[in-house]
């Protein structure tokens, strides 16, 4: 079982109206190139153009998740035969998301995931952030897999991928609006080898201000019977220019590596992790337990 991600590693335009043509040709390309899903970059709906500019000037950019701009999206999904993953600034309460609006291949919304570790040292402290990770089983052209989410900072988060891990997604969309520099891929590397769970991100391309491309897709499987050792789980990585690049995930070798390996959820300790979901700060404490 093949499944073909496209990502789309494009420059927005100036108006929601532009980004809405220029996202609708790309997805026809992608699903022209055999795509299965095809996933934006972060906050495609306004290009993330949420810097440099009055708070309430890009707030007033904000649309519904169930808008005409996105709705286009679910109804171009149904017609392709093709998931679509699409990012917006979205309309919420008091201050909007940052938002991904997940479509199956018959168009049905699967989720609508907000990022939850928006970037509260800066200008992102004025997004309401999202509650809760989801997955979902999304149905394909090759058949289900089970899709989760994170949105850019959301990768510098272990617990992100982990939960998403125990929830059983074995593959990760992420939309993302940085330079993806050697750090961050290493991020995702970590990420997908830890968890066994493939990760796809998609970036803007270098035209964009503080993007440089590099879209990626980890398909999380470091070790293979026919191998002495282990291999690179990246099986893509695009250049910093705009355009359209497809990945195939085999999810059979990686559904067979999460049944024999150790990772993931396989020798795990939770009881031990209590400090974890502690909101209380603790002064550090080591006992020594050591004897001769």
């Amino acid at each position: 079982m093949k499944l073909k991600i496209a990502l789309l590693q494009i420059a927005p335009c100036g108006t929601l109206a532009e980004n809405l043509e220029k996202g609708i040709s790309y997805c026809r390309k992608a699903k022209e190139n055999g795509a299965d899903i095809a996933l934006f970059p972060e906050m495609w709906s306004n290009g993330y153009r949420i810097y440099d500019r009055p708070v309430e000037e890009w707030k007033a950019e904000a649309i519904r998740a169930d808008s005409d701009f996105v709705k286009a999206f679910g109804s171009l999904a149904k017609e392709l035969n093709m998931a679509v993953g699409i990012t917006l600034l979205e309309q919420y309460g008091e201050a909007p998301r940052n938002s991904l609006v997940l479509f199956d291949r018959f168009g049905e919304r699967k989720f609508v995931y907000a990022k939850v570790h928006t970037c509260d040292f800066d200008v992102e402290r004025n997004l309401t952030p999202g509650e809760d990770f989801y997955v979902t089983n999304l149905d394909t052209a090759c058949g289900e897999v089970k899709v989760g989410a994170m949105i850019c900072f959301d990768r510098e988060f272990p617990e992100s991928a982990r939960i998403l891990m125990l929830k059983g997604a074995e593959l990760i969309l992420v939309p993302n609006a940085c330079p993806m520099e050697i750090n961050r891929l290493s991020q995702l590397r970590a990420r997908a080898y830890e968890n066994m769970t493939a990760i796809a991100t998609c970036n803007y391309p270098e035209t964009v201000p503080d993007c440089n491309g590099g879209s990626s897709v980890f398909d999380g499987v470091a070790y293979l019977p026919a191998l002495p050792g282990s291999r690179d789980t990246c099986i893509l990585q695009a250049d910093g220019k705009e355009g359209l690049y497809l990945a195939e995930l085999d999810l059979g070798q990686l559904r067979d590596y999460r049944q024999s390996e150790v990772h993931g959820n396989a020798f795990r300790h939770p009881k031990k992790y209590g400090l974890l979901t502690e909101t209380e700060i603790r002064e550090p404490f080591v006992r020594d337990t050591y004897r001769e």
